[in-house]
């Protein structure tokens, strides 16, 4: 990340999980963050721990705690950030939205079908997982568009190999990243016509120790299925995948959108 703007990176999802190591990442690469979240109070002093290491680094730590997929929040949000970057552009700076990452991953985790309709995904749980883990990223997208700040920007959506793959009572979630694949193929194809020089891309990290893993029912034996057949005999870490984002976000690799990026050490091509 070469050029001389003040560069930021807007991450939803930041205080946790991927999306905290590809804000950390991110830091130490030179970009100020902008960091959506949704805390209670047990969670608000890593939260704290989180925004004290990327000022360690010597970068801003701009942190909302929201709810990302709220339509009055978001507005919020970008407002905050747009006013943020009008008072660099005083200064005589130029603010440049180097990098976006949508790493929210809140969504119903019940079966579609039961013999008790009460332990069976509702209309409402289906609805608001596709809502917060894939439409949300079209809303981000719109109004950043709006607000004319996206230009040679990176944008990244975190997908797992369950949009192609079944694991039990992972049907909604499996159902949004697909639709979020889809979103960014569809997100890549609409900015690139808008010549905006942006590039849009799925990361589909290999399983994660993360605290969405944490809510799958069973998920000690997804853990102990990637340990056996992932071929460098570990599992991804958080930091494996900011540290890839890191690097697809430097100079020269605009051209490259439209995709779905494994960073999973070669997990997702030895099958289930």
């Amino acid at each position: 990340m070469s050029d001389d703007r003040e560069r930021w990176a807007l991450v939803l999802g930041a205080s946790s999980g991927m999306g905290e190591a590809t804000a950390l990442a991110l830091a130490s690469a030179g970009c100020n963050i902008a960091g959506v979240h949704l805390d209670f109070r047990a969670g608000l002093k890593h939260v704290d721990e989180v925004k004290a290491a990327i000022e360690a680094a010597g970068r801003e730590a701009l942190f909302f705690n929201v709810n990302a997929a709220d339509d009055e929040k978001r507005a919020g949000v970008l407002e905050a950030l747009a006013a943020r970057f009008a008072e660099s552009t005083a200064a005589g700076r130029t603010p440049h939205l180097r990098v976006v990452v949508h790493s929210l991953a809140f969504g119903s985790l019940l079966p579609f079908l039961t013999d008790d309709p009460k332990t069976r995904i509702s209309r409402r749980q289906l609805e608001m997982t596709l809502d917060v883990m894939a439409s949300s990223l079209v809303y981000w997208t719109q109004d950043l568009f709006a607000l004319g700040l996206l230009h040679e920007t990176r944008i990244y959506a975190l997908t797992s190999e369950g949009s192609t793959r079944v694991i039990p009572s992972y049907g909604a979630v499996s159902a949004a990243k697909s639709a979020l694949e889809s979103n960014c193929r569809q997100l890549a194809m609409e900015l690139a016509r808008a010549e905006t020089g942006c590039s849009v891309n799925a990361i589909r990290a290999g399983v994660t120790i993360t605290p969405a893993l944490l809510r799958i029912p069973h998920h000690s034996v997804v853990i102990r299925r990637t340990e056996k057949r992932n071929p460098s005999g570990r599992m991804t870490t958080p930091q494996d995948v900011g540290e890839a984002i890191v690097k697809l976000s430097e100079d020269g690799l605009l051209w490259m959108t439209g995709n779905v990026i494994s960073v999973d050490g070669g997990e997702f091509i030895t099958g289930s």
